[in-house]
């Protein structure tokens, strides 16, 4: 069965906005506090949603435009599948290479130019390897990585289309 352009975007805009409505549900009503790298998550898959939205509106007839759409897509979840890989990476190292905490992300945009604030971020931190909330023995990260794995997989295939 040959899902549809606009089916496959449509479903890319509603995953992306469960996904945040799920985070900020955990952040706002469960008190689960985001470490840098999950923000980095969110940013991915906030972009990933806007591409996938601005071509379900637009429903480009021109394979250019649904071309440049899905490597604007699959770039940006790509961008969040590897941040959440590096996460995980993180969660699994032994309590004595973990890096230890350093300043929040806000201080970090505040003081720093953003090339040292991603630098930074995506060497991880103390905080990045706590799991405080796990679900069928998963943490948070590793729920992550396969939720990207599937929206990356569904964006790439957008890439690949060929009509």
């Amino acid at each position: 069965m040959k899902l549809s352009y606009r089916l496959v975007n449509l479903f890319l805009v509603f995953a992306s906005v469960v996904g945040m409505a799920f985070a900020l549900y955990l952040e706002h009503f469960k008190g689960l506090q985001p470490c840098p790298l999950c923000v980095f998550q969110r940013v991915g898959l906030i972009f990933m949603g806007l591409f996938a939205l601005i071509a379900l509106l637009h429903n480009p007839k021109l394979r250019i435009f649904r071309v440049i759409y899905a490597f604007l897509a699959t770039l940006s979840i790509l961008w969040s599948f590897a941040v959440a890989a590096r996460h995980v990476w993180i969660q699994h190292l032994p309590a004595s290479e973990v890096p230890s905490c350093g300043p929040g992300l806000n201080y970090l945009v505040d003081v720093l130019p953003m090339k040292e604030v991603l630098s930074q971020v995506l060497t991880g931190s103390g905080e990045c390897a706590k799991i405080d909330w796990t679900f069928l023995g998963q943490s948070m990260p590793v729920w992550s990585l396969l939720f990207f794995a599937v929206l990356l997989f569904f964006s790439f295939t957008q890439f690949l289309r060929k009509a």
